[in-house]
């Protein structure tokens, strides 16, 4: 006996998937949820589904992947003692040139900014300026730290935002005059 339940997994309630008693191919998992095909005609096979899905989440991949952050201690060390420093009223931004051929970016914070919810807040707040930012992919390979000042705890969004949005395009290589 088979009968259609939404597919309210991984793939956010798209279509739906057969739900089976026991199947004599054997190709239920431990649920019973038999995957590849769809009960209803209205909606496309999963595979189908799948590929669209793909394509539009590469169309707005925004995240931050690990390989375009600074993990490592020596990394950040390195931006500190050799890098260049851009200032600002509520963070420094260190950048050094990097032979990865993409930017990352680091955060750092003291216990001087504030308690451990506002230091996560204000680095919550640098990742998604950073990751919404429309130059990003205009930024040469550099290391990028942002260390965060004491008044930052205190400023709004819009002010902290803007701040940080300055140092970035700082570090923009100059536009070439138009001859």
């Amino acid at each position: 006996m088979t009968s259609c339940v939404p597919n309210a997994g991984r793939r956010g309630g798209l279509g739906c998937t057969e739900r089976s008693q026991g199947t004599p191919s054997g190709r239920a998992n431990e649920l019973g949820v038999r995957r590849g095909r769809s009960c209803n005609p209205r909606h496309p096979p999963e595979h189908a589904r799948s590929q669209v899905v793909n394509e539009v989440k590469a169309l707005l991949d925004e995240r931050l992947r690990p390989a375009e952050r600074l993990c490592r201690r020596a990394d950040y060390l390195r931006c500190y003692r050799t890098g260049r420093g851009r200032h600002g009223s509520l963070a420094i931004l260190y950048f050094i040139p990097n032979e990865l051929g993409h930017p990352r970016i680091g955060i750092t914070a003291s216990r001087k900014v504030g308690k451990a919810v506002a230091r996560h807040r204000l680095k919550r707040r640098i990742k998604e300026t950073y990751r919404r930012w429309n130059d990003r992919a205009k930024l040469p390979a550099l290391d990028l730290v942002v260390h965060l000042k004491p008044e930052a705890s205190a400023a709004d969004f819009r002010t902290f935002r803007g701040e940080v949005l300055r140092l970035l395009s700082g570090v923009l290589p100059k536009r070439e005059p138009a001859a």
